[in-house]
């Protein structure tokens, strides 16, 4: 996956905005206000993606592309690294994108929205 196809499927999901409130090359996506991915576009080694925290943890220990994420909580935050052996699918997993239980999105519009791997 390159940072185009990253930026065109959370792009597709609904209610995300795309902003970038670090940096100019950092790109963040938000449902709500709340993030739940951020990538860099210069330099697209990893993806961090915002996970439930038992996940987080047992995501890390089977897989070795991904790590806790650099410059975030390591409790809801993942790092999986776009060069390695996983394939886009798992990138674009639902269990990775955690809007169904986001507080921010008003009558529960979030839940259940997203697509299933």
């Amino acid at each position: 996956m390159d940072v185009l196809a990253f930026r065109d499927y959370c792009l597709s999901l609904p209610l995300t905005e795309e902003c970038t409130p670090f940096d100019e090359t950092t790109l963040v996506y938000k449902v709500g206000g709340k993030m739940y991915a951020y990538a860099d576009m210069e330099n697209f080694g990893r993806v961090a993606v915002k996970c439930d925290p038992d996940e987080a943890v047992s995501l890390r220990e089977e897989y070795p592309d991904v790590t806790p994420a650099w410059h975030s909580s390591k409790k809801h935050w993942n790092d999986i690294r776009t060069t390695g052996d996983l394939p886009d699918a798992f990138i674009r997993a639902r269990r990775y994108w955690p809007m169904s239980g986001n507080t921010a999105c008003p009558n529960s519009r979030c839940a259940g929205i997203l697509p299933r791997p």
